[in-house]
């Protein structure tokens, strides 16, 4: 177990997912569906095992697609860090960035892939994370002494009979304040992260990733050149020492070159010349908890965010406020750990800045887990789009998944954001591989070569070709689930008889269905 432990639990409220939103993908004006709930608190396990199950945040807001509803379907995709290897169009955007900064030279040649934070581009101008903020102040938010809680958590262990149709009552805000649970469940066993399905690919249209890149046109005529120029040279010396010598220069030629066997650590970790132009460094701050080099940087971030936003996205300028931007790319509900067997830096929120020639030119909002890293956001200074930042910053986040991985064996894969097939902008993120894809039934992952034939024939697919299969960490005994009403902690099964009104059944029901009966267990549902 990487991660998790004995600080708080985390706290939630379940909002549904009655209403659409619009879609920044296919700018359908309400085709946008999702689940959605407000997290006052998380640890990095439970918000592992959740996006190990379709979830993603945004700020403090944490939303699940109604895949088989949305007009978009958005799939969970990771990159298998490990065994990552860098493409053509990669290595490009690395030898351009390492010519950059070596020499000083400026290719402005337009990148041949989308921006990497192209995958979250409809949360900013969208507003639903904020129709659903949670009402309740910090100042409500005290820790409470846990006598009674313990008594009455082993009060009630009926199991619940559970419903499969459901109907979404949004939650009301209420009191909520903070019990210190000390008896919490443990992490758990470790998410989904590491089941992976592998079914027979499906005929179908659609790029085939599991094929090697095509080779140029110019490398295979020279081949062919080399190859006769040795047959007329050879004549009649047919199973000759000469002969042999030949056909070893021909293999030579033939093979790949060197540079296509580097890895990304070959261009990003390499020695510069002590007359070199320029100066590029990537820190790594803490920007939840606010670290001190956080709040020193904040304004000179936001500024980047700001003019970011204004010139990539056309945002006015009333729009990229500093409270926007707080709330969505600073806040976050993940609490910070720093396990012994963990990274240096700990698990939570963090902030990536690229620093060149001593000014904030990009920075990519990651969540280091305890299975991956996954990428929340990128924004950049536009006056080096040159540069390909997009692209580059994703290829640095998966080196340093890697480098993670030496301190953290867990912490292997690294995590884009949402794969999104019906938005053919969006399907450049299949060039990272080898990749999965999140099955929205039944949770494993699938490699992403034997989704792309479904996605042809349906924007929505499930993936596990597996007839018999199902969600494995399903919710089975609602009565379990664990909730917080009054300042209290106790079951469900033990709340619903105390509840006055109408039943909430068909919405705990729903809540649990989507966490799973782990999740359910673990974290803290609120209850007015």
């Amino acid at each position: 177990m990487a991660a998790g432990g004995g600080g708080s639990p985390s706290i939630v409220e379940y909002f549904g997912g009655e209403d659409g939103y619009r879609c920044g993908y296919c700018k359908n004006e309400s085709g946008n569906l999702s689940h959605g709930m407000w997290a006052h608190s998380m640890t990095v396990q439970d918000y592992q095992d959740l996006i190990d199950r379709g979830w993603r945040r945004s700020g403090k807001y944490v939303y699940k697609p109604i895949m088989n509803q949305t007009c978009c379907p958005q799939y969970t995709i990771r990159c298998q860090a490990l065994r990552f290897q860098t493409s053509k169009s990669h290595k490009k955007v690395l030898k351009k960035m390492l010519k950059f900064i070596s020499k000083g030279d400026v290719s402005k040649v337009v990148s041949e892939e989308e921006p990497m934070d192209s995958h979250i581009e409809d949360v900013v101008p969208s507003d639903f994370a904020y129709k659903s903020e949670s009402q309740v102040s910090q100042t409500e938010l005290t820790p409470l002494n846990e006598d009674h809680a313990e008594g009455v958590e082993n009060e009630d262990k009926d199991k619940v009979e559970t419903k499969e149709e459901v109907n979404v009552k949004k939650v009301e805000s209420g009191s909520l304040q903070i019990p210190v649970d000390k008896d919490a469940a443990g992490p758990g066993e470790p998410s989904h992260s590491s089941k992976t399905v592998h079914a027979p690919p499906k005929p179908g249209k659609g790029a085939d990733l599991s094929k090697p890149p095509c080779r140029k046109a110019k490398d295979i005529r020279k081949e062919r050149k080399l190859q006769k120029l040795l047959q007329n040279q050879m004549g009649t010396l047919e199973g000759s020492p000469l002969q042999a010598g030949h056909q070893a220069l021909l293999s030579q030629n033939s093979k790949t070159p060197t540079n296509q066997h580097k890895s990304i650590e070959d261009f990003i970790f390499v020695s510069l010349p002590d007359d070199a132009p320029h100066k590029l460094e990537v820190r790594v701050v803490r920007s939840s908890p606010p670290s001190s080099q956080f709040k020193a940087t904040f304004q000179e971030s936001y500024q980047v965010y700001k003019r970011y936003q204004m010139v990539i996205h056309k945002d006015p300028p009333d729009k990229p406020t500093i409270n926007q931007f707080t709330r969505f790319l600073c806040d976050s509900p993940l609490e910070a750990e720093n396990p012994p067997n963990g990274p240096e830096c700990g698990y939570g929120s963090f902030h990536q800045q690229y620093w060149l020639d001593g000014k904030i030119i990009a920075v990519g909002v990651i969540d280091i887990l305890p299975y991956c890293v996954s990428s929340v956001y990128l924004y950049y200074d536009p006056d080096y789009s040159f540069l390909s930042l997009g692209v580059y910053s994703a290829l640095r986040e998966i080196a340093f998944t890697r480098k993670l991985h030496e301190k953290a064996p867990d912490l292997c894969f690294y995590y884009m954001g949402f794969y999104i097939h019906s938005c053919p902008k969006m399907r450049y993120k299949g060039q990272y591989r080898p990749s999965d894809l999140l099955c929205p039934e039944t949770y494993v992952w699938t490699p992403i070569e034997q989704c792309l034939p479904l996605l042809e024939l349906s924007k929505y697919s499930r993936f596990n070709q597996d007839a018999k299969a199902v969600d494995e960490g399903r919710i089975k005994e609602l009565g379990r689930v664990r909730v917080l009403h009054k300042r209290t902690i106790m079951p469900y099964s033990v709340y619903k008889k105390r509840r006055k009104g109408p039943s909430d059944e068909a919405s705990v029901q729903q809540y649990a269905s989507l966490v799973g009966q782990t999740c359910s267990e673990r974290m803290l549902l609120f209850r007015s």
